[in-house]
């Protein structure tokens, strides 16, 4: 999928979208500006998202930049078409990390290189961060005179608390990989040489796992994590998971398979 570019988007600047054994890639292309996002980029990343949450043939959708670095964060050319379109009601940013954070299948973010900024807003959408020792970590709307956006802000405040989410954005400084992951930043740091192996490792344990297992996990979490989430709705979605399981094809598989010593094959999909 490649993004239509508007006149004041950098040359070369887009989304593209591949699938490989269950795996479903977008990738961050602005090789100009080291991956920053513009606002066509956004609209790109919201579409592929919704599609390849729909297809049937992906069971794992990854994001990441292409060249060796994540992105750098908004293009400063386009910043207020890409968060403040339509006299100030569009923040298209925030609308792709929507998009991203509705997708019902595992998404990692796969983090070389710079992630600064909205890049970082885009990473933290998905589930986890999985990132190269080489990357680098920054928020930084203290330097341009903005604030960040409330999405980016609310997911700040759950994952470092409100005291470090102040001091990462005010002071708007840059983080090694290792800092980043003892500050909540990151879920994972494994070492640049040999991370495409380890990339590929556990794409390969996810699509592997239970889909069941996975999917109704992540819808569980995140509706904890919500502080707007009524507690008897909770309960109540607890409760239909557990009904689901006890009924589903993925309990029988998985014990059949650890007793057998064989590989489990789950059959459950979305939907069915």
């Amino acid at each position: 999928m490649n993004t239509p570019e508007g006149s004041s988007t950098p040359s070369g600047a887009g989304i593209t979208v591949s699938i490989d054994a269950g795996v479903g890639t977008i990738m961050v292309s602005n090789p100009a500006k080291r991956n920053a996002l513009t606002r066509s980029m956004c609209r790109g990343i919201a579409a592929a998202a919704a599609d390849l949450d729909a297809r049937t043939d992906v069971d794992v959708v990854a994001v990441r930049g292409a060249g060796g670095t994540f992105s750098a964060g908004v293009f400063i050319g386009e910043l207020r078409d890409v968060i403040l379109d339509d006299d100030g009601s569009t923040d298209h940013l925030t609308a792709a990390d929507q998009a991203l954070a509705r997708v019902a299948k595992p998404t990692i973010a796969v983090v070389q290189g710079h992630c600064m900024g909205g890049g970082w807003q885009l990473a933290s959408a998905c589930d986890f961060i999985l990132a190269s020792t080489d990357a680098s970590f920054g928020i930084t709307p203290a330097k341009l005179g903005i604030i960040y956006p409330r999405a980016g802000i609310d997911r700040l405040v759950r994952l470092l608390g409100p005291a470090t989410a102040k001091y990462v954005l005010m002071s708007a400084r840059t983080f090694g990989a290792q800092r980043a992951r003892d500050m909540g930043l990151v879920a994972e740091v494994v070492p640049a040489e040999g991370f495409e192996d380890s990339v590929r490792e556990l794409f390969s344990e996810l699509t592997a796992r239970s889909r069941y297992s996975m999917h109704t996990t992540k819808a569980l979490i995140d509706q904890a994590a919500d502080p707007a989430t009524d507690p008897a709705e909770l309960a109540g979605a607890w409760e239909a998971a557990w009904t689901q399981m006890a009924a589903g094809p993925d309990i029988d598989e998985g014990v059949a398979a650890f007793l057998e010593r064989r590989d489990p094959a789950f059959g459950w999909r979305p939907g069915r």
